[in-house]
């Protein structure tokens, strides 16, 4: 029989809000070649020569603002996701992040030590995207191959459209939002280039990115971050009946030059503050654990940017982070696959 594990994976974070550490820190995220998706020649260029000598001291900033006294909110928010997930289930569950000191490897040595030999992998992200979801199944094969070589590895596909989390998630939003004033609700997703768009469409003709394809049935779905976004938009909308008007979508943190997936978050809240919405409400289901994004770009700057414009009420929803029906699902799923058989 085997001895089956759990691998929690999030993307990471700088060991301190300190220039060093950042700078650190996005100089192995930017250099991933499924973030900043250009010749290396380019990316080194770009993120080695520009980027890390002007960013650092920026972000640096933006995460002290919201630095937790027991560390990066993150890490925190998934250790305790980690913790109490392992109370409802008995495989062992390990944490890893893709970029950082908490990385995959130890992970998954940290489960081959207790004697793991098959270990079910979930990234940490509703929707697949080249820059989370594949760049953490990439290293994690890679890993395994060099590493690991005897152990197997399964891994959680995208659960954006999955009826029982997109039910957690709109209770979620519905128990944060039910005593507080808004006109209109914007669920905001983390961008991408568009051009990852059009990488990852397993047809190589579907995701034109004209408004329609997104709409229209296809294989290419499988991997549209694009789609799988107005997808979680349209499943809570219709979960929650809000009307056509009260919603809208938009995608926030935006890099560099190239076309990245309209509409952008902060021009939304702009537009929205001035055409006379006065009482606003995010909510961040790209993210299942509040961060850099989530309680600086969106509660702190999307906030002073409504202000500025007009509005009056700014509301952000918390991410899933440890809530309760959150926590049973995700150890339903890793009790479920537990009890697959396991092939020969």
């Amino acid at each position: 029989m085997k001895k089956k594990g759990v691998l929690l994976v999030n993307l990471g974070s700088p060991e301190s809000p300190e220039p060093k550490d950042v700078k650190k820190y996005l100089g192995e995220f930017l250099m991933d070649e499924r973030v900043i998706d250009v010749p290396l020649w380019a990316r080194t260029l770009l993120v080695k020569g520009i980027i890390l000598n002007t960013r650092p001291k920026a972000s640096a900033a933006a995460y002290k603002k919201i630095w937790w006294e027991n560390g990066s909110p993150l890490i925190v928010l998934s250790e305790q996701l980690q913790e109490k997930v392992q109370e409802q289930t008995e495989y062992p569950i390990a944490l890893a992040m893709r970029y950082g000191s908490m990385t995959i490897k130890k992970g998954l040595q940290e489960l081959v030590d207790k004697g793991v030999d098959e270990v079910f992998l979930i990234p940490l992200y509703p929707q697949f995207a080249m820059a989370t979801t594949e760049t953490i199944l990439v290293l994690a094969e890679s890993l395994r191959k060099e590493h690991f070589p005897n152990l197997k590895i399964d891994s959680l596909p995208a659960f954006y459209n999955n009826p029982d989390y997109i039910t957690v998630l709109a209770n979620s939003i519905q128990d944060d939002l039910k005593d507080k004033n808004y006109d209109h609700l914007l669920f905001s997703y983390h961008g991408v280039p568009e051009r990852h768009i059009r990488k990852s469409d397993i047809t190589k003709s579907h995701c034109t990115i004209d408004g329609s394809c997104c709409k229209t049935p296809s294989p290419a779905h499988e991997f549209c971050y694009r789609h799988q976004c107005f997808e979680v938009t349209r499943l809570i909308a219709e979960k929650l009946n809000l009307p056509d008007d009260s919603y809208s979508t938009s995608f926030q943190s935006r890099l560099g030059f190239d076309p990245w997936l309209l509409p952008y978050t902060d021009r939304t809240i702009e537009r929205l503050g001035k055409s006379g919405v006065k009482n606003m409400a995010i909510v961040t289901p790209a993210f299942v654990s509040d961060c850099l994004e989530t309680l600086e770009e969106i509660a702190m700057e999307g906030e002073e940017l409504f202000h500025e414009v007009g509005g009056k009420e700014f509301s952000t929803v918390p991410c899933l982070n440890t809530n309760e029906d959150w926590v049973a699902l995700l150890a339903q799923w890793i009790n479920a696959w537990a009890l697959e058989p396991t092939e020969a």
